[in-house]
């Protein structure tokens, strides 16, 4: 099935079923080498966040690389084990700029890729494509990635990588979740901040799907520096 004609991702005919977290989730399988409905989602939620999609100079298809600091390596590996049917290799440590310590890993390259990569970049800038339909893995994934809080009423999906037009059409991806959120502005940039009655329904929609090691998101102690 075609991503561009479609990222509602609808459901294929094998259906299986594996325990995550305490949450079952329902994984419907693709034909033999394309993506399950759980990678895509991941995926999405990757690329909402801090996913990057790249071709190599003389290939035909993309690749997704993942990298996040070292200090998130449960959640890297949480990534690879979902990804790895994908992967030549699993992540490695290497170091990055100054003293920051890298965590990472790409996948092979794969025609499903090359097509997010089209819906997912103009002109080598990442932008949201207006097809996609937000589901609680791709939201928690985004928030994995990228979501902050600072105060318990205070959270927010750092999107200052997107284009302003891009981020308020977030806005209404979220809402189709039932989740109320506005922009926030961040300096110069803006981000999106989950508005205070909406708190309750944004984290009942993630919950089960957060791994443990980023549960310290959910709790009511802040993870950035309030000004």
């Amino acid at each position: 099935m075609s991503l561009a004609g479609n990222l509602a991702l609808a459901p294929k005919t094998s259906v299986r079923n594996v325990a995550y977290n305490g949450e079952l989730h329902y994984i419907m399988d693709n034909t033999v080498g394309s993506l399950t409905q759980i990678q895509q989602s991941i995926i999405i939620g990757t690329l909402l966040g801090d996913g990057y999609l790249r071709i190599v100079p003389g290939r035909k298809e993309a690749l997704l690389e993942i990298n996040h600091s070292f200090s998130q390596k449960e959640y890297v590996d949480w990534k690879y084990e979902m990804l790895k049917s994908l992967c030549k290799s699993g992540p490695v440590a290497r170091k990055g700029n100054g003293a920051r310590i890298a965590y990472r890993f790409t996948t092979r390259q794969h025609p499903e890729l090359t097509e997010l990569k089209t819906l997912f970049y103009k002109n080598g800038v990442k932008q949201v494509p207006r097809g996609v339909v937000l589901n609680p893995t791709m939201l928690a994934v985004w928030f994995m990635d990228d979501g902050s809080k600072c105060r318990a009423s205070d959270v927010y999906l750092n999107t200052q990588q997107f284009a302003h037009e891009d981020q308020k059409y977030c806005l209404t991806l979220l809402a189709s979740l039932g989740i109320d959120a506005s922009l926030n502005r961040d300096k110069e940039y803006w981000r999106i901040r989950i508005k205070k009655d909406s708190l309750s329904n944004f984290f009942a929609t993630i919950r089960s799907q957060i791994i443990p090691s980023m549960t310290y998101k959910l709790n009511h102690d802040p993870v950035e520096t309030c000004s």
